[in-house]
């Protein structure tokens, strides 16, 4: 490889890569954070997974599952 193609091929690695940099300064300023249609769906999610997590933990077979750990736990022999 000649000095030329050297510098050639280095001098196109730079150009792209701060052809890059600006792109993605573009993109991060364009999307600097949810809109209010995604705090709504958020919301919305995270409110549904509550309220799943709620009925599981208030059922009957979480507690029943905890303290039939628990008993086998103690009952065991050393």
């Amino acid at each position: 490889m000649t000095i030329h193609t050297s510098t050639r091929i280095t001098s196109t690695l730079r150009r792209a890569r701060v052809g890059l940099a600006r792109r993605f300064e573009t993109v991060a300023r364009l999307d600097a954070g949810m809109s209010t249609v995604e705090y709504a769906v958020g919301t919305i999610a995270a409110a549904a997974f509550g309220a799943v997590l709620y009925t599981v933990v208030s059922g009957d077979s979480i507690p029943d599952a905890l303290g039939g750990i628990i008993e086998r736990a103690l009952n065991t022999s050393v």
